[in-house]
């Protein structure tokens, strides 16, 4: 039988062409109007909107709401059609087993290689990820772009403390060092995959000075290295994670002054953004993304500066999983001004919480992961917390009870009133001991800690 290979249904040369890294990046995107970069967009779109017609998932969305082909004539008609969710591609996957039906798999054997994952699971079930060769390694190139401009070099070793598994995360990340950067790279994984105390060993055995992952796990480990007397004997100098709501400056002082980068993705879209060598802000990748940001409530566009849900257009997926309008429902806001780089693209301030995981707590919105951000810096405090919401069942009043690791010395009273003039609410406040909250976040086993328990059996 006859059929594509992985690597004979992906042109390179084509790809790199389209989406350049390196200087070929930065030369193209310094400088160009924003008219330009626009017209760039509207021909992926409509290219990514064709095949978006042949996909029985998106043939449903849109029929139920009376859209045909011809009412899509360019970008500006985006918002004619519906965004979708998770609940949307798990409910397709419950009525169209194994895998749903919001990607082009047939019983072709012309078809191209699919590349299959699933999502960490961190909000529910684990969904499916599909890639095809185009896809997959456009999403790859971001990320190896994005650590290139932030000034990863040929000679670094770079240590990913990533899940592997199943999740996408550690074998995409993987592929964007090894396929589009020079650096050497080690896939340890996350602290059940390879112990805390082996994964600082490796870092001082081979000579690492690039850590990426998540920086909750990151920054254990500098207390990890510290306690096991490497910490002097290692050379961190990058750190590229996902700061979200927290100050860099904790996770640099782990690592003795490492510099700290941002970026934002989720696991349906690859990376969106992710900070240059300013650090002034995070940069839509805006060649391969269009980013909305809607309203939590109405679905409607917000004005510039506001704060909406992150509402993505992969302009590069055209093979196998378009992903059109998909609701990360994850919440930021744009930064406007000047930016230091004179790159065309757009910028955000990052992961600021989401907006399916906001508590109405007697009547204020908290954001469990705006805590990250007020506790940081203190060096009573290991910055590792977990939030337990509970409903009185007389009163029905809800009660939020914020668990905090001290290292002693913390004053609960001003601590609780920091957190209630930070979070516009009064909240519960429990101090254990470091690492006592670890059974609750799971930080050495997910790749994303646990930072809220809802026990209101609402």
């Amino acid at each position: 039988m006859s059929f594509p290979t992985y690597f004979e249904a992906l042109d390179a040369p084509a790809m790199m062409a389209d989406y350049p890294v390196g200087d070929a990046f930065v030369r193209r995107y310094t400088g160009m109007s924003r008219d330009e970069l626009r017209a760039i967009q509207d021909r992926q779109f409509l290219k990514l909107m064709a095949r978006g017609w042949q996909i029985p998932f998106y043939r449903r969305l849109w029929g139920a709401q009376g859209i045909e082909p011809g009412d899509i004539r360019g970008l500006d008609d985006i918002v004619k059609l519906p965004v979708y969710d998770k609940s949307d591609l798990m409910a397709s996957i419950a009525d169209h087993p194994p895998f749903g039906d919001f990607a082009g798999l047939t019983g072709d054997p012309d078809r191209a290689p699919v590349i299959f994952h699933t999502t960490s699971g961190t909000t529910g079930r684990p969904q499916a990820l599909l890639f095809g060769p185009k896809g997959r390694e456009v999403c790859n190139l971001l990320v190896g772009r994005m650590y290139r401009w932030q000034g990863l070099r040929p000679e670094d070793i770079v240590q990913s403390v990533y899940g592997h598994g199943m999740i996408n995360g550690g074998h995409y990340i993987r592929e964007a060092v090894t396929h589009f950067t020079n650096s050497i790279f080690l896939s340890a994984g996350t602290g059940i995959e390879t112990r805390s105390a082996q994964q600082v060993q490796l870092m001082a055995d081979f000579g690492v000075t690039v850590l990426v992952g998540f920086v909750d796990y990151i920054r254990k480990l500098g207390e990890v290295a510290r306690d096991a007397g490497l910490l002097d004997q290692l050379d961190i100098r990058m750190i590229c994670g996902h700061l979200g709501t927290e100050d860099r400056a904790s996770t640099e002082a782990a690592w003795g002054g490492a510099k700290a980068f941002d970026w934002y993705g989720v696991g349906d879209t690859g990376t969106i953004a992710g900070e240059g060598p300013e650090r002034d802000g995070l940069y839509v990748w805006e060649d391969a993304q269009y980013l909305e940001l809607l309203d939590v409530d109405s679905g409607a566009p917000v004005a510039a500066g506001e704060t909406g849900d992150m509402v993505v257009t992969c302009l590069f997926k055209d093979d196998i999983a378009p992903c059109i309008r998909f609701n990360t429902h994850d919440i930021t806001h744009e930064l406007t001004g000047t930016n230091a780089t004179g790159m065309a693209f757009k910028r955000i301030a990052g992961f600021k919480g989401r907006s399916d995981n906001m508590v109405k707590l007697r009547g204020i919105n908290v954001f469990p992961h705006a805590i990250g951000a007020i506790i940081e810096n203190r060096a009573d405090l290991t910055g590792e917390y977990v939030c337990k919401l509970s409903r009185d069942p007389a009163s029905q009043r809800d009660d939020m009870l914020v668990i905090l690791e001290s290292r002693g010395g913390t004053d609960p009273g001003q601590l609780g009133e920091l957190l209630r003039r930070g979070l516009g609410v009064e909240v519960t406040i429990e101090l254990v001991e470091p690492a006592g909250t670890a059974a609750l976040t799971q930080i050495d086993v997910r790749q994303k800690p646990i930072r809220l328990i809802d026990e209101r059996g609402l």
